[in-house]
């Protein structure tokens, strides 16, 4: 603590550095030893005042006039105490006892203070003397009052304060009770008043504002009453700011304060900065100007002059600073009317706000994975409060923990920076890959300040970028194998956010079931797998030597959708993956969109004869299935082989010339020649020999004819009216062998699950429609789809409901359907009729001995007929 006295003043200066971070209360401690605690409307009425006068220093001072000081002769003694704790609870302070004596001496008949949190006026008063042997020559109830009177101290009786409109007068309990503070000696009558107080009133003059008071106040003195004019006034404006300069202008002689008088004298005009007096030489050092004419008292004073300091302010959350500087001016004069008058002003006077610019450093050190950013400089009365990381506010000790290092370094001016540092590592540090072998760390963290004392907040969004060679990009390795092309990419560290697309497909998981395509993803491979024939997978060349097929796959940024990688995969297949020549005669062609031929409508794709078109249409396949004796196909001779030609075309409109030519050949040994002999003859009844054999044979009964969806076993029975169709499927679930053929042989109806019980109503007989029903069975062709990968493992034929009305009468009751099977194989060729089953009940190759086939019999749910749908 460092002690001054300043006229009637005494100051108490604490260092602001011992005392950071921790929360003071002061105290002021009568002669009877009892702690008076201050808040602000205590020192205002008893003439105390703490400031923090600048960064480095706390003021305490006291009038000469306080309420709590011991006044003997010109001595006049303050004892304070301050307490100082980390905790706004101010548990566990450490408290500090300080006694200072001053003296003050001689004084003026009238002196005025005008401090930070109050005015005050100090009044000598004159009490004539009294006459000699006045009590024994005066009135009998004078002396009774007498004895009373003198045995009582002088006191303030009431205040009357003088307002434009009116008179108003308190008694001293009152006037206290309203935040005024009085006080009289043998000698003096004191007056305070707040600058806040309701009595102020605001009085210009030389276009300078001034606080007055017009107050008188009665005291009682021995055995009489006295009036003394308590009139207070200070000034609250007069500051401009122009040119980088500072002008204080003091009006003199204010008449509020000259009442009455018409003659005045400068006795002392004195100036400085913080109460200590500078004298002309020390002005002029520090390019001060002090200036006195017959009006008024100017100072001025250049912004950042020595003497002041900056301290932190926040316009609209804008950080920025205020010159200030603690002006001190001291006026005696002596006029006819007062006699001498000494006006003491303390006066702060700061800048407009000035916004600054604060500097964001980024100092990361690569080589150690930091990330290194100094924020600052800040003035010292600027403290870190928190920080916001992700949204979460955290306080300095929770950031640390949270691998934040926080720590501040001081500048040899006061001025202060903080240093923020984070592992690249952190959670909290975005990264980002950008180009090459770099990748982006990005620091996004907001800072919260408090300024001390005035505890403004203001934030400051720290935003820093480093660029660091570490990136290990997705590598890849592609293969095919016979059916498919593969892609397995080994993630590095930039791609945890990337996704793979091809084209602009997203391949997900479920994307890639669809179409039947393997998408795995094991943390550190992708690996993908997509077939031959497949819509994504471009055809870019188509030689006899085989088929270069593509598959390009790009990985995006998960939220720009940015290309990132591209990646593909390249390999040629053998063209017999697109044909297939079948035993029976039965050729399947697949046609391929090749990538140079941009406008090819796959759809329009035909064969030797046009009439023959695609029976199955994707993206970019047409697959033709036909018998070799059609569609224009060519057949041709010689030694050893058969061989079946034909070509896949595609025609621009109106143009006869091909665009697109797919030519194609089925060879089929020639083991030996054969001379047959044909002749008419009656087919002979059918006669099975049964084979062995595991079959898994299915009846199902669909709803439409696209055969789409068949009905489920909880819907059976199933209900029908006359004019609907039945659309019946046969299928060969097991084995699954693209060698055997499924045949029909007999189709019947009973009214009773055995497939023996009688009455039967045939609907098939020998595979072919039953003649004898006017409402013929239909057949329906079944082609390749997702569902159906073996057309000939099916049959699918069509029922009328007319098939079941007797003398005109539908039958109303539940019916169950059997259809009885012989599965051939293909690759052998047949040695007796039954295989290949084909509808000619008439007439028929001579007969062979039969062989032994696969048969089997399947019955389907009951079925419910009515004659009307109401």
């Amino acid at each position: 603590m460092r002690l001054e006295c300043l006229g009637n003043l005494l100051r108490i200066t604490l260092s602001a550095e011992y005392f950071e971070d921790k929360y003071l209360s002061f105290s002021v401690v009568d002669q009877s030893g009892i702690a008076w605690e201050l808040d602000e409307a205590m020192a205002a009425q008893c003439g105390y005042t703490v400031t923090y006068s600048n960064w480095s220093s706390i003021e305490f001072r006291a009038s000469a006039a306080s309420c709590h000081s011991h006044l003997e002769k010109d001595v006049f003694t303050v004892t304070i105490q301050i307490k100082a704790s980390r905790t706004p609870d101010m548990k566990n302070a450490t408290s500090h006892l300080k006694s200072a004596s001053c003296h003050y001496g001689p004084r003026s008949l009238r002196e005025l203070v005008c401090e930070r949190n109050y005015m005050e006026v100090s009044v000598r008063k004159e009490v004539p003397q009294p006459i000699k042997d006045f009590i024994r020559d005066a009135p009998e109830d004078w002396s009774l009052v007498f004895p009373e009177a003198k045995a009582e101290e002088a006191s303030i009786w009431q205040i009357v304060f003088h307002q434009p409109e009116e008179k108003k007068a308190l008694l001293v309990s009152d006037a206290w009770s309203a935040g005024y503070g009085l006080n009289t000696t043998d000698t003096r009558v004191v007056l305070r008043i707040p600058h806040t107080a309701a009595q102020v009133q605001l009085v210009e003059d030389q276009g300078i504002n001034f606080s007055v008071v017009r107050s008188s106040t009665f005291y009682k003195h021995r055995w009489m009453i006295l009036m003394v004019d308590t009139t207070v006034a200070c000034p609250v404006g007069g500051g401009d700011y122009t040119n980088k300069t500072i002008t204080w202008t003091v009006p003199k002689y204010f008449p509020p304060l000259s009442a009455g008088a018409t003659s005045f004298k400068d006795v002392l005009v004195e100036a400085g900065v913080d109460l200590h007096k500078l004298s002309a030489k020390e002005m002029a050092s520090r390019k001060y100007v002090l200036s006195n004419d017959l009006n008024a008292i100017m100072m001025k004073i250049p912004i950042g002059a020595e003497g002041g300091y900056y301290k932190t302010s926040v316009s609209s959350g804008q950080l920025g600073a205020k010159y200030t500087i603690n002006l001190f001016l001291e006026h005696q004069w002596e006029d006819n009317k007062w006699g001498l008058t000494k006006h003491t002003i303390i006066k702060e006077i700061e800048t407009p706000f000035e916004q600054v610019e604060l500097a964001i450093t980024n100092n990361s050190n690569l080589s150690t994975r930091l990330m290194n950013v100094t924020v600052g400089t800040f003035l010292p009365d600027v403290e870190l409060m928190n920080l916001t990381i992700e949204g979460v506010t955290l306080a300095v000790p929770q950031a640390i923990q949270h691998g934040y290092i926080i720590y501040r370094t001081r500048y040899s001016n006061g001025s202060k920076a903080y240093i923020i540092q984070v592992p690249l590592d952190a959670p909290s540090i975005k990264k980002e890959y950008v180009r090459d072998n770099m990748r982006a760390y990005t620091l996004n963290v907001t800072l919260t300040f408090i300024t001390s004392p005035s505890r403004e907040t203001f934030t400051v969004p720290v935003i820093t970028v480093s660029a660091v060679r570490d990136a290990v990009l997705p590598s890849v390795r592609g293969f095919c194998d016979g059916r498919n092309l593969h892609l397995i990419i080994t993630h590095g560290n930039v791609d945890q956010n990337w996704l793979p697309f091809i084209s602009d497909w997203h391949l997900t998981p479920e994307a890639a079931q669809k179409y039947n395509y393997s998408l795995r993803d094991n943390g550190t491979h992708l690996a993908i797998s997509v077939p031959f024939l497949s819509p994504h997978v471009n055809y870019e060349g188509f030689h006899t030597s085989g088929i270069k097929a593509s598959l390009y796959l790009t990985l995006k940024d998960g939220i720009t959708l940015a290309n990132r990688r591209d990646f593909s995969v390249s390999c040629r297949f053998s063209p017999s993956e697109l044909i297939q020549c079948l035993p029976n005669g039965t050729v399947i062609i697949t046609a391929i969109k090749m990538v140079g031929i941009a406008d090819l409508d796959i759809s329009l794709l035909v064969l030797r004869d046009r009439q023959c078109k695609p029976s199955l249409v994707t993206e970019k396949t047409a697959t033709f299935k036909f018998s070799v004796n059609t569609c224009g196909t060519i057949r041709k001779f010689n030694s050893m082989t058969m061989t079946y030609e034909n070509e896949v075309l595609y025609f621009r409109p109106g143009n006869d010339t091909p665009v697109y030519q797919l030519k194609f050949v089925c060879s089929y040994a020639v083991k030996q020649a054969v001379d047959v002999r044909y002749e008419s003859k009656k087919n002979p009844l059918p006669h099975v020999k049964p084979g062995f054999g595991s079959l898994a044979l299915s009846l199902k009964l669909f709803k439409e004819e696209s055969y789409s969806e068949p009905y489920q076993e909880s819907e059976y029975p199933v209900v029908k009216y006359l004019r609907e169709a039945l659309y019946f499927e046969v299928e060969l679930l097991q084995p699954k062998d693209a060698r055997l053929d499924l045949n029909l042989d007999d189709c019947w109806a009973t009214n009773s699950q055995s497939q023996d019980s009688l009455p039967q109503w045939p609907i098939l007989i020998n595979g072919c429609e039953n003649n004898k029903d006017s409402y013929r069975t239909v057949f329906h062709e079944v082609n390749y789809s997702l569902r159906v990968e073996f057309p000939q493992h099916l049959k699918r034929f069509e029922v009328r409901m007319f098939t079941f009305v007797q003398n005109s009468t539908l039958l109303q009751e539940q019916l169950y359907f059997h259809c009885s099977v012989v599965i051939c194989n293909t690759k052998q060729q047949p040695l007796d009729f039954l295989c290949p089953r084909r509808c000619n009940p008439g007439k028929h190759r001579l007969a062979r001995s039969a062989e032994p086939h696969l048969h089997g019999q399947v019955s389907s749910g009951a079925v419910l007929f009515r004659k009307e749908n109401n």
